[in-house]
C-alpha cells in the first residue's frame, strides 16, 4: 500500500497529546494503522514530549532545545514495521482497528444507508459533537459538489477518488475547510469506501441535494 497524503503535523500533534475529539481520534487512529511512516512520527512526537517533561526540572531549557531534540529524533534511522491492516478475500474487505470496534470487520455485512446518486452512508456514535460516518461512493460516481462550514477530514478505506486536490487511495488522508471547493469522483474500477469525519453541515451547490440535506445528515 502506498500512502501519499497524510494528516498534518499538527493534527498528529494534537493526538499524540490528548487534544482531538473522539471522532477525530478515530480518523487518525484508524490512519495510523495503515500508515507505518504516521506511526514513525507518533512515536517520534511521543518521545520528543517524554524528553521534554523529564528535562524540565530541575535544568532549564536552551532556546534551541527543541530544535536539538527533534535533529536527534529525526536522524533515527525509520524502524515502523509494514502493518497490512487491510485484509481483502471474496470480493470483500475487512476493516482495520480501531475503526472495526465501532462498526464491525466486513463492509459487506454493515447496515448501510442509500442516500441517493450512488452513495450510502453509515453513521459511527461518537461521544464528541462532530460526525463521523463511513461513505461508500459507487465506482464512476461523483459526489455532489460541495465546500465546508468547517473541517472535514477523509480517510479512503477502499477504491479512490479524485478531485480538484489530487487523487486519493486506500490509506490516504485529506484534510478540507471552507477554503476548499471540490466534487469527489470515485474512480471506475472500484466502489470507493471512506471514514469521513466533519463538524459542521456540508455546503452543497446542487439545490436538490441542499432540500434533502437536513433528512440525511450530512
Amino acid at each position: 500500500m502506498s500512502i501519499d497524503h497524510h494528516p498534518s503535523e499538527e493534527r498528529l500533534l494534537d493526538y499524540v497529546s490528548g487534544g482531538l475529539g473522539e471522532s477525530w481520534s478515530l480518523a487518525v487512529a484508524t490512519h495510523l494503522a495503515l500508515c507505518p511512516k504516521c506511526r514513525n512520527t507518533v512515536a517520534r512526537l511521543e518521545a520528543m514530549g517524554g524528553g521534554m517533561m523529564d528535562a524540565a526540572e530541575p535544568a532549564t531549557l536552551a532556546d534551541n532545545s527543541f530544535d536539538a531534540l527533534w535533529a536527534r529524533l529525526e536522524s533515527e534511522e525509520d524502524e515502523a514495521d509494514s502493518m497490512p491492516a487491510i485484509a481483502g478475500h471474496a470480493g470483500k474487505i475487512d476493516l482495520p482497528e480501531p475503526l472495526r470496534s465501532y462498526v464491525g470487520g466486513s463492509v459487506d455485512a454493515l447496515p448501510w444507508q442509500n442516500m441517493g446518486l450512488g452513495v450510502r452512508q453509515l453513521l459511527i456514535p461518537t461521544a464528541d459533537q462532530s460526525t463521523a460516518r463511513l461513505l461508500c461512493v459507487a465506482a464512476g460516481r461523483p459526489v455532489p459538489e460541495h465546500t465546508h462550514r468547517g473541517e472535514e477530514v477523509t480517510l479512503v478505506l477502499q477504491g479512490a477518488f479524485r478531485d480538484s486536490t489530487g487523487i486519493y487511495a486506500a490509506g490516504d488522508f485529506q484534510e478540507a475547510d471552507e477554503t476548499v471547493l471540490h466534487q469527489p469522483h470515485a474512480e471506475k474500477d472500484r466502489d470507493c469506501i471512506c471514514l469521513a469525519v466533519t463538524d459542521a453541515p456540508l455546503k452543497f451547490r446542487n439545490l436538490a441535494f441542499r432540500l434533502v440535506q437536513p433528512f440525511i445528515g450530512i
